[in-house]
């Protein structure tokens, strides 16, 4: 599918070469247990100002914490698997990141509906979702199927 033509011969792209997935499985799951040492430690300071908006609003800013540890984690998707490097904090210590298929970049909306599937891919089909890579080529998760989407190794 990511295939351009340089003087009249095709090159095929980075994606084709299967060395770019190798260890991929492993890595996203360091990745992911990375990233949820970031997601808590970034609550902390967040449900202090929370807690401080509830005393000052006599308790209604407390609802706030109901919501607080699902938008802090898909604020931090955006703005990491979501931007320039295509990648979280814990994808970049690992070495590596998400690509679409099609060539074009993962922006933040893209990287907030792969986290929500991921999320809700979970809840429904919880063991399926990692023994998919398994199966399905390129390593793949059900919600990277769904969305055109593969995560790489960045060092090669």
């Amino acid at each position: 599918m990511n295939t351009r033509v340089l003087d009249g011969e095709i090159i095929s792209s980075r994606l084709d070469d299967m060395r770019v997935y190798d260890g991929v499985r492993t890595r996203r799951v360091m990745a992911f247990l990375i990233d949820y040492l970031i997601v808590g430690l970034l609550l902390i300071p967040f449900a202090i100002l929370v807690f401080l908006l509830g005393i000052i609003t006599l308790g209604l800013g407390w609802a706030l914490f109901g919501v607080l540890a699902p938008a802090v984690a898909l604020i931090y998707v955006w703005n990491t698997l979501g931007g320039i490097n295509q990648a979280t904090l814990g994808m970049q210590m690992m070495g590596i990141r998400l690509e679409r298929l099609d060539g074009r970049p993962v922006d933040g909306m893209l990287a907030i509906v792969h986290s929500v599937l991921f999320w809700a891919g979970n809840v429904l089909l919880t063991p399926l979702i990692l023994l998919a890579t398994l199966f399905l080529d390129r390593k793949r998760t059900v919600h990277d199927l769904l969305l055109g989407t593969v995560v790489t190794r960045s060092d090669r």
